[in-house]
């Protein structure tokens, strides 16, 4: 396994009580023109994207986009939610910035994971 990319994310499903497994991510960085795509990448078997945004992140704001509308819909179930945006700031480009998502049908929570 390849080394961790500077960003990474983990989404727990609090009300399957599980890993959200194959939920599309996309990466964004804030430009003065909007919105610069970076990389998009799918959650594996235990919820965590750890080497799918690349090996560098400069410093700046970032915006992962969840798709929880398409996770939700393949189990049959609706959601409030039909996709989570999370922006963040990095200034420490030596630093790693886990973004985890705890989710349900209903709402969501985040902080700055380790």
């Amino acid at each position: 396994m390849s080394n961790k990319s500077p960003i990474t994310t983990h989404i727990l499903d609090l009300g399957g009580g599980c890993p959200a497994a194959g939920v599309a991510i996309v990466l964004e960085r804030q430009t003065d023109h909007g919105w610069e795509t970076l990389g998009q990448a799918s959650t594996d078997a235990d919820g965590r994207v750890l080497n799918g945004f690349g090996d560098s992140a400069p410093q700046g704001v970032y915006r992962l986009t969840f798709d929880t509308d398409g996770y939700y819909a393949r189990q049959g179930l609706e959601c409030f939610y039909p996709s989570v945006s999370i922006a963040f700031k990095l200034t420490d480009t030596t630093a790693h910035y886990h973004v985890p998502l705890l989710l349900n049908q209903w709402g969501y929570s985040t902080y700055r994971g380790s």
